[in-house]
């Protein structure tokens, strides 16, 4: 897995974009829409106190200036060496370490938020529970894991995973399976909320999508437990 992904370093912005430009958006633009979604999770579930946040398979740290504002320490863990070189270039300020795939180089309770954000459906299913048992483990009492995910259920969803050349071992799972590996690693008020149901900039549009959060059939969803 880390040597695909060090062939992506210099180009992985461009490969995602032509997985999704059927759609007519920028890649940012899915970004924002992650972002504001979890914007609202840390203040109706952690308040007003910006976290500290660990971001599991971040990659080239695409997604970490749109957390400006948002969080009190970033970090940030790959398998890939290349991306998280090429991270620290892109990014001042945030502690990019590498890691095995498996075991989380932090100790218990060191964040108050951790995400896996499009990283779970190439984890092998046999690891799916210790993965889950990691994110919970290194994020205090009282903090949250979320993690975000392409929905299996959109036809769009699998028209741009089918496009993505790094997405080709990508084993989908859905919300349901996500909020049953959350509940047993011991997460509680666990909750999900679909996104990205009408990929469009338009500020109605985007009202209308925040009152259909709950509709199964957003592009991806966001599944979330408190420790």
């Amino acid at each position: 897995m880390s040597e695909l992904f060090d062939s992506y370093r210099s180009n992985y912005r461009e490969v995602v974009q032509s997985s999704i430009d059927f759609s007519g958006l920028p890649h940012s633009f899915f970004m924002r829409a992650k972002a504001d979604l979890l914007r609202e999770l840390i203040t109706r579930r952690l308040g007003p106190r910006k976290p500290s946040m660990l971001d599991i398979g971040c990659g080239v740290g695409s997604f970490h200036p749109f957390l400006k504002g948002m969080v009190d320490g970033l970090s940030g863990l790959d398998v890939s060496s290349a991306s998280l070189a090429q991270a620290r270039v892109d990014n001042c300020g945030v502690d990019y370490r590498a890691f095995d795939g498996r075991n989380f180089p932090f100790d218990d309770a060191s964040f108050d938020l951790a995400t896996a954000i499009c990283v779970l459906h190439h984890v092998p299913p046999a690891e799916w529970v210790h993965f889950m048992n990691e994110m919970r483990r290194v994020v205090r009492r009282g903090g949250l894991v979320c993690v975000i995910e392409h929905n299996p259920l959109n036809p769009l969803t699998r028209l741009a995973v089918a496009r993505c050349e790094f997405d080709r071992d990508a084993i989908l799972l859905g919300a349901g399976k996500v909020q049953k590996l959350m509940a047993a690693s011991g997460l509680h008020e666990i909750g999900a909320r679909f996104f990205l149901l009408l990929p469009s900039e338009a500020k109605l549009v985007r009202r209308v999508e925040d009152a259909l959060g709950n509709v199964p059939l957003g592009a991806q969803y966001a599944a979330f437990g408190t420790v």
